[in-house]
């Protein structure tokens, strides 16, 4: 083929950053409040990744015990150096914006890394790393201006030495730059690189919604002083109209190929429905070249394209992903994921082999705690999701089922539940923290097939007790509080299997026998 499809990584995968190594690219982006955290991708076309893991895979290296909704992991930097990969990343801890920054190690991209190096007095997020021709290393993020902010949000880029011995900061800091776009808040997710012996600095400006955007400076010191590229913003889709099809551009990251081209990875989002964006910002692939001395992004069209010409790199395609997980293995596949840091022996795939069994937990997922939850990220405008529970609620407080999810806040709950003897099938829809039940419909087989499928922001509801033979609970319901747009944050939407006894201690499970995700053309 000799053009490729954006996004490269469909779904809720911001923040990316990437590195080679010889022939090989990887790249991690932002987990939030999820678990295990950054998943990490290997690619040898740029085109077509797999995932071999996950940077943060183990309890002591991620507590999210208590991380409010959209706090948890931010922006990412991978890079790679002298034999050794680095991941340094923020640890943004409360709602109040208490943040910690650290780095881990692995001399294998897929693991295991390291437990966190934290970095004592390194303020602001997005930290990144740089590893210079003379054998430094430096670490750029972002801060409050010592002078003071001249306007709301502005921030400045800062740079200090790392020692990578003491694993500390060291040395005097820098403030390098803040930003192109005077009154264009939010001078973040810097990246120092250096090309022709002059250093660039590419940082993101104007947030991470409708206006973001992606600039650069240049200088002949690491410490500046800085000179501003005239031709900023290098990208940004802020200028087509909130009509346009690819929206949120920024974040970015770039990499030179072992044939001397030029890519940039950003993330971007894809509205529909109107200004709506269920599956988040997503991972996407745009070139570049230099010309005296500066990028230009896509030249001739300076955007971010659905299509584009492949990079000239040998095209390598990995096996496909199964569309249904029949839960066959001793270990979850590598697409599912837990809110916050999985705590108790909730969930098995041992004790009724060939189901994934989740035990229920008094946690709710109404709540920002561990929930006995596991979920996959939705990926495509159009999909259908499919699963087999087999669940006997004991009383009014249980209830077992699918869950599409936003946050603890803006959900959809297909689920069993019981109202005195008898079991029921029940839509609830939970908006602003409110609930309505949307359907309702008495069921007491203890095995059931659920089914959600979507067609843009129409969300419809099934369920059966036989395979294929499906009941319709509520159809066309309105999706949209799945986008962040309305609930807020920077996650998209998750869906998956829960079940609760909803603050009540409880010795009951559900048994899944399978999940099948495919998405509809």
């Amino acid at each position: 083929m000799e053009t490729f499809q954006n996004p490269i990584l469909p779904g809720f995968y911001p923040d990316p950053s990437i590195c080679r190594v010889g022939e090989d690219y990887y790249l991690v982006t932002s987990t939030f409040e999820y678990f295990p955290g950054v998943p990490i991708f290997h690619s040898k076309d740029l085109v077509n990744w797999r995932q071999i893991g996950h940077v943060l895979d183990r309890p002591s290296q991620l507590n999210l015990d208590r991380t409010p909704s959209s706090r948890g992991i931010y922006a990412p930097t991978i890079r790679y150096h002298d034999g050794v990969f680095y991941m340094i990343t923020t640890f943004v801890v409360s709602q109040t914006g208490a943040r910690k920054n650290f780095y881990v190690t692995a001399t294998n991209p897929s693991g295991p890394w390291s437990d966190p190096n934290w970095l004592t007095d390194a303020p602001g997020i997005d930290p990144s790393l740089f590893f210079d021709d003379d054998g430094k290393v430096y670490y750029t993020g972002n801060r409050m201006p010592p002078a003071g902010q001249n306007y709301p949000k502005h921030m400045e880029i800062w740079l200090q030495e790392l020692d990578i011995e003491t694993k500390q900061l060291t040395g005097p800091k820098f403030s390098l730059w803040d930003g192109a776009l005077k009154q264009i808040h939010a001078q973040e997710a810097p990246h120092l690189y250096k090309v022709n012996d002059l250093y660039y600095l590419m940082i993101a400006e104007g947030g991470t919604g409708f206006t973001h955007s992606v600039t650069i400076a240049r200088s002949k010191e690491i410490t500046g002083p800085y000179e501003v590229c005239k031709t900023n913003p290098i990208l940004t889709h802020r200028h087509l109209g909130r009509n346009y099809p690819i929206a949120n551009v920024g974040h970015a990251d770039i990499v030179e190929t072992q044939d001397g081209d030029w890519w940039m990875t950003c993330l971007a989002s894809r509205p529909y429905g109107g200004e709506f964006r269920n599956l988040g910002r997503e991972t996407f692939l745009v070139p570049f070249t230099w010309e005296n001395g500066w990028p230009v992004v896509n030249p001739g069209k300076g955007i971010v394209e659905f299509e584009g010409k492949r990079p000239r790199l040998k095209e390598k395609r990995w096996p496909s992903l199964p569309v249904c997980d029949h839960f066959d293995s001793n270990e979850l596949s590598i697409q599912w994921n837990f809110i916050r840091t999985p705590r108790g022996d909730f969930w098995s795939l041992e004790e009724r082999p060939g189901f994934l069994r989740l035990h229920s937990k008094p946690d709710s997922i109404t709540e920002e705690t561990n929930p006995s939850f596991i979920g996959r990220r939705q990926q495509h405008i159009h999909f259908a999701a499919t699963t087999v529970m087999e669940f006997q609620p004991e009383n009014e407080s249980e209830s077992a089922g699918l869950v599409l999810l936003q946050n603890h806040n803006y959900q959809f709950r297909l689920v069993v539940t019981k109202i005195g003897e008898n079991s029921f099938v029940r839509l609830v829809k939970r908006e602003a923290g409110e609930e309505q039940i949307l359907a309702s419909e008495l069921s007491n087989n203890p095995r059931l097939f659920f089914k959600v499928e979507a067609i843009g922001q129409d969300y419809s509801f099934y369920y059966g007790v036989r395979s294929e033979e499906w009941i319709m609970l509520k159809e066309n319901v309105d999706g949209r509080i799945l986008s962040t747009d309305l609930a807020g944050g920077f996650v998209g939407a998750y869906l998956g299997m829960y079940v609760s006894s909803n603050g009540k201690e409880s010795h009951n499970y559900a048994d899944f026998d399978w999940f099948e995700y495919v998405g509809i053309s």
